[in-house]
Parts: structure tokens; sequence; C-alpha cells
């Protein structure tokens, strides 16, 4: 009987805790991925693309307070399964700026060359992830 009021009060306890906590699926930024970004929004979301230009979104419900990032590719090497380093484009952003898209200009192509598992990162200017992604490239 003793048994049965320990089990009772750990299972109330649960429940009560249960009940006044809050749960957020995602409480900071998201980066995701699309064909590209126009005056219609974006076009073609998806974690699998073929080989070529595309565009990194980054979404947050608050002001992300940066102003130089860079957004990193990492390569899985299918060898080993680790990723390794494979691009870096550096960009200047408003610190207001709650929804970016980063897509290739001048001095950043954006482009995925060759097919494989790809870890996306954004980062700030100390070089710590603030968010990050997988995408499959295709052929």
């Amino acid at each position: 009987m003793k048994k049965l009021y320990v089990i009772f009060t750990i299972f109330a306890l649960f429940a009560i805790f249960g009940l006044t906590s809050n749960v957020h699926a995602q409480n900071g930024p998201v980066l995701y991925f699309c064909e590209s970004y126009g005056t219609d929004g974006e076009v073609g979301i998806s974690d699998r693309f073929t080989t070529g230009f595309l565009t990194v979104m980054v979404k947050c419900d608050y002001a992300l307070g940066l102003s130089n990032v860079s957004i990193q590719y990492d390569k899985m090497n299918v060898g080993t399964g680790k990723f390794e380093y494979y691009k870096k484009f550096e960009f200047k952003i408003d610190p207001t700026m709650k929804y970016i898209y980063f897509a290739k200009t001048k001095t950043a192509d954006m482009s995925f060359d060759a097919p494989g598992i790809y870890r996306v990162y954004l980062l700030d200017d100390a070089g710590k992830t603030v968010t990050s992604s997988l995408i499959e490239v295709i052929k």
C-alpha cells in the first residue's frame, strides 16, 4: 500500500507540473530554404533541392539584434559520416530584423554545387551558431 501511495504522489506531481508549464516547439530563430524570394514571398520551400542556387530564410518571433552575420555550409563526408566545412558567406543585416532572406549577391554565390547532405548555419559576428538546419541536395 505504501508503494502505491508513493507512485500516486509522483504521478500527481508530474500532472500538476505538466499542467502549469508551457511547452514551445520552437522558441528561437528558424532556418529553412526556398528556391527564391521575390515580391510574392517565398517560392518552393523544401529541404530537398537539386544542385544550384538557393535562398536561405531565417524567421524569428523577436529581433535578432545582429548586424554582421555569416551563412556557413558544411557538407557531410559520406566516408566518415562527419560534416566538413564547405563554404561561408558574410552579410550585413539590420539588428531589428526578424525575417531575413539570404540570396545570391556579387560576393556570395549561395550555390550548392554537388549533391549531398549539408548542414547550414546562421553565425553571429563571433562565429557562434544562431540557428541551423539540414538540407539534401540531389542531382
